[in-house]
């Protein structure tokens, strides 16, 4: 049997005093940044500038955000498959769709302030 381990460095900030409020139902939005060559990604800016900002500009919908720093794949000697991923947590879509709208060219336009990487995002449906 092979057993894929992916391992990330992971943080947390939430808009409310809970840090463990992602339920069943919740809208996740994923922002993964893919691994490759030539590829940049400023950490500290997208933790400590990037993300909050999006916290700020999106407001009391955003429930709570997570990023993940990418340390490896299957195995420690293989590359990671993503530099970091980012994870945007909301009640219902229309709640992502009425903040992320009107605050979108804000929030692209930061970001070649950290990254050369054109992210990939899917947004879903948490289930457990």
């Amino acid at each position: 049997m092979l057993a894929c381990v992916l391992l990330f460095i992971s943080c947390e900030q939430s808009n409310s005093s809970s840090t463990n409020n992602v339920k069943k139902g919740m809208i996740k939005v994923t922002i993964l940044y893919p691994n490759s060559e030539g590829k940049t990604f400023d950490m500290d800016y997208y933790t400590n500038k990037h993300m909050p900002m999006v916290a700020r500009l999106l407001g009391d919908s955003l429930k709570v955000y997570k990023i993940d720093k990418g340390l490896s794949g299957r195995t420690p000697d293989e590359p990671k498959p993503y530099l970091a991923i980012g994870y945007l947590y909301f009640d219902q879509l229309s709640a992502y769709q009425n903040s992320f709208g009107p605050n979108a060219k804000e929030i692209v336009g930061d970001i070649p302030n950290y990254t050369n990487i054109q992210p990939v995002l899917q947004i879903s449906e948490v289930v457990k």
